[in-house]
């Protein structure tokens, strides 16, 4: 089974690493660029289990490791 994990800022919270890739981006010639933020992707690869319970495992992780859910949001897949 393999998770994957897609952790992002949420609405209202600064990115400075996007706010520097946008500019970057203008600087590069692509001045249509409107607003870059930037997340993490996490694969986990799982040991065979039942579904359900593979995605209140991978749930917990994000809550207690793989995600800020101060500032940050988190979803996830599970295959």
């Amino acid at each position: 089974m393999k998770a994957k994990v897609y952790v992002t800022l949420k609405d209202g919270i600064l990115d400075p690493q996007g706010k520097a890739v946008q500019q970057s981006l203008h600087h590069l010639g692509y001045p249509a660029i409107k607003e870059v933020r930037l997340g993490k992707y996490i694969e986990i690869e799982l040991s065979p289990m039942p579904l359900e319970e593979a995605k209140r495992a991978v749930a917990e992780m994000c809550r207690k490791l793989l995600a800020n859910t101060v500032i940050e949001n988190f979803r996830f897949e599970v295959e």
